[in-house]
């Protein structure tokens, strides 16, 4: 890799760290570019080079955390050795990363990223149907043999995740929501409403 190559990649990285560090100080309100590229000590100029403008550095962001977290996610589902187990372990996984990583849970989880996914959802999931896929064929392999409802894996997915997505929304918003009690209580509750 050329010195060039290297400057812009750490330009993106730092530029990346700083929009996350601004959105967890100053939420939606405060993440501008001025803000960002003071966080980053960056130019606006490089900035738009590399992302184009805003939305460009959110998906750019957004892409990077989703990564981060489905990678563990998909992990935990596709080593467990039942279904029941896969829940389990995926939602122990979702919840760790929101623990782990709360600055990111809180950008993933909010209403930026809400809007970004809705407005690019194809583009968010064609980039990650690597990752996608296997978990696909594991929700129609565990509806095969019948340890998962006979309904489509896109349902199985909003009632597996669903909850635990409600659940670290809640715990990132209002604290009021302990991660370690949603990681005993929510398996087994999940489990009762997809079991075949």
């Amino acid at each position: 890799m050329s010195p060039k190559q290297q400057r812009g990649e750490a330009t993106v990285e730092r530029a990346l760290e700083a929009a996350l560090f601004v959105y967890a100080r100053d939420g939606e309100q405060g993440f501008t570019v001025g803000a960002i590229t003071r966080a980053g000590t960056l130019s606006p100029g490089s900035l738009y080079h590399h992302f184009g403008n805003l939305d460009g550095l959110v998906h750019a962001l957004v892409q990077r955390w989703l990564e981060r977290l489905m990678t563990p996610l998909a992990t935990a589902l596709l080593e467990a050795d039942s279904a029941r187990e896969g829940i389990r372990a995926a939602v122990r996984a979702y919840l760790d990363f929101v623990r782990d990583h709360p600055d990111a849970a809180l950008l993933l989880h909010s209403a930026t990223a809400d809007r970004h996914g809705m407005a690019h959802a194809k583009e968010l999931r064609d980039a990650q149907e690597a990752r996608l896929s296997p978990l696909a064929a594991w929700l129609q392999h565990r509806i095969a043999t019948g340890e998962l409802a006979d309904v489509s894996p896109s349902l199985l997915e909003s009632l597996i995740l669903g909850p635990v997505v409600a659940t670290a929304r809640r715990h990132l918003t209002l604290g009021d929501t302990d991660l370690d009690e949603a990681a005993r209580e929510l398996p087994e509750r999940i489990w009762s409403a997809v079991r075949g």
